[in-house]
């Protein structure tokens, strides 16, 4: 009996259980510190604006969307106006209060005598709340698109990439900008449903459309080289439901390329909403975002240039963070796409 027990040897090797590819991910990712560099960059950046009305209620004390060209604050024990008297030329009209550093009008005032720090941080949550949004509807779009079109193939594939074709025919700028136009003069109504212009709705669902088809062309040609993968012919040989190969067999393979698209996606969503919103066609008074608050400091390029550079800047450091993820998260998933 006791023969029959094979142990085995002290100094024989132990084999690890192989991991998928999202640990394998983890692994490479956690290792990287640019990547963990550019994601707590984001997380400060999320956080501080997620804030917004803890500082504008409990450090600043003022109403960031409320006009505040009489008021008064304590600057080293003095009380000083917000909108002071202009040193420039003659001295005629009147300038914001630049930065304090302090509790109060950290960054300065802008022309309404608005607290500059808080209403970068409220634009921050409209910023990223309509690029995640868009990002959500353009992904879930082009999923639906790309691989239905990869899949079946025939007259659906035909009809479908002609629509991608049409949208694709127009630069992306000027058909954000004629549709915001439109759809801001006129707003939005479908039976009951009614969309006002100021709704941020609005260029949530501009910018997601407008980016379908650069997300769906990548996704149906993967799809159609998995079409003619041998597990997937397998599949249809054995008669398995195709809606059960799409499931099992076609999802699970352009999951990575949907996730790798997210940050990418997120950072060119806010610097399409900076750019309309800065156009007056994006985010509508009273509401605030990046681009609204960079045109709101026009004027004061020469005078208090913080108006628009700290918007400026939130929206750099938050694109390149998600620009190094969306890099660092393709590799890690696939690395055949790595350059050597």
């Amino acid at each position: 009996m006791t023969d029959a027990i094979q142990t085995m040897p002290a100094d024989a090797p132990m084999t690890r259980p192989s991991s998928g590819p999202w640990q394998r991910a983890w692994r490479i990712l956690k290792r990287d510190r640019p990547t963990l560099l550019a994601a707590f960059v984001l997380l400060v950046i999320v956080l501080s604006s997620l804030a917004a009305p803890l500082y504008a209620t409990y450090v600043a004390g003022s109403d960031p969307f409320r006009s505040n060209l009489s008021g008064r604050i304590m600057l080293d024990g003095k009380r000083v106006k917000v909108m002071q008297a202009s040193t420039e030329g003659l001295g005629l009209g009147v300038t914001p209060i630049g930065p304090t550093w302090g509790a109060q009008y950290f960054l300065g005032a802008d022309t309404q005598g608005r607290d500059v720090a808080a209403r970068v941080l409220y634009g921050g949550r409209n910023s990223l709340f309509i690029a995640a949004s868009a990002t959500v509807i353009c992904l879930v779009l082009a999923a639906l698109i790309g691989i239905s079109a990869g899949f079946f193939g025939g007259w659906v594939d035909k009809i479908l990439s002609r629509i991608l074709d049409i949208l694709w025919a127009f630069p992306v700028y000027l058909l954000a900008i004629s549709l915001s136009i439109v759809l801001i003069s006129n707003g939005i109504v479908i039976g009951p449903i009614e969309i006002g212009s100021d709704s941020l709705l609005l260029p949530i669902f501009i910018i997601g459309i407008i980016y379908v088809p650069y997300v769906a062309r990548p996704l149906r040609g993967r799809v159609l080289s998995l079409r003619e993968s041998e597990f997937v012919l397998a599949a249809r040989g054995l008669g398995i439901p195709a809606w059960r190969i799409l499931l099992h067999d076609i999802l699970p393979n352009v999951a990575t390329m949907l996730i790798v698209f997210i940050p990418l996606m997120m950072g060119l969503n806010i610097i399409t909403e900076s750019s309309l919103s800065f156009l007056s066609i994006g985010v509508q008074a009273p509401d605030a975002s990046w681009g609204t608050i960079i045109q709101d400091g026009q004027t004061l390029l020469y005078t208090r240039p913080i108006v628009s550079l700290a918007p400026g800047i939130a929206i750099v450091l938050t694109v390149l963070s998600l620009n190094v993820l969306g890099d660092s998260l393709r590799d890690a998933l696939d690395p055949r796409t790595k350059l050597a």
